[in-house]
Order: C-alpha cells, then structure tokens, then sequence
C-alpha cells in the first residue's frame, strides 16, 4: 500500500514563506509525475504545481514566481516552496503522484491526505 504524507503546513503572515514536503512510502516501482494541488473552503480543488520525472514543470498562473517546485527522486519526496504567500493562498495543499506499484505497473494516481495553509492579512 503506497502512502503519500504531507507536512509542513500552518499559519503564516502576508509575505512569509512556508515549504510543503510530501513523502511516499509503501511498494514502490516507479514515482512519475508529482503534484501539488489545492482547495479553498467552497472552491474547487486546483493544480499548483506539477513536476515530471525528468524535472519538467508547470505552475498555475497565479503562483507563478512564488512557488517553486521541486522533488527529491532518492527519498520520493516533493518539496513545495511558497514565497511571498497572500491571504488568497490559503487552502488546504494536497500532495499527488502518479505512482507504479506491482498492481498497476504503469502507474496510478496517489492522493495525500492534505495540509492546511493559513495566510493572514
């Protein structure tokens, strides 16, 4: 059973840094693609910030120049560094991965259980 477990979240003022780590356990073959993604209390849940295997990624606009994304393919960890948060930025963080395991040898989607971010104004 393959596990994804987010920390790193909490309360922060306008302007101040958090980073998101989220780890992956269990059977593992192969971690694709990661993710971060995000809800806010009444939104719908949106993509962040996407990395590949190979280190290719992508940002939602209006995290673009803010947050960077990274992983860490030895410890099948990914990181989420936020910069210069904003009170719109507060929602819960969900970590993804598109993982291969015995059962599904090319790979399947993988949720955290999420991490709350609080930005105060």
């Amino acid at each position: 059973q393959v596990q994804l477990v987010e920390s790193g979240g909490g309360l922060v003022q306008a302007g101040g840094s958090l980073r998101l780590s989220c780890a992956a356990s269990g059977i593992i073959r192969r971690i694709n693609s990661m993710g971060w993604y995000r809800q806010a209390p009444g939104e719908a849940r949106e993509l962040v910030a996407h990395i590949t295997s190979g280190g290719s990624t992508i940002y939602a606009d209006s995290v673009k120049g803010r947050f960077t994304i990274s992983r860490d393919n030895a410890k099948n960890t990914v990181y989420l560094q936020m910069n210069s948060l904003k009170p719109e930025d507060t929602a819960v963080y969900y970590c993804n991965a598109d993982i291969a395991t015995e059962t599904y040898a090319y790979g399947i989607d993988h949720w955290g259980k999420g991490t709350l971010v609080t930005v105060s104004s």
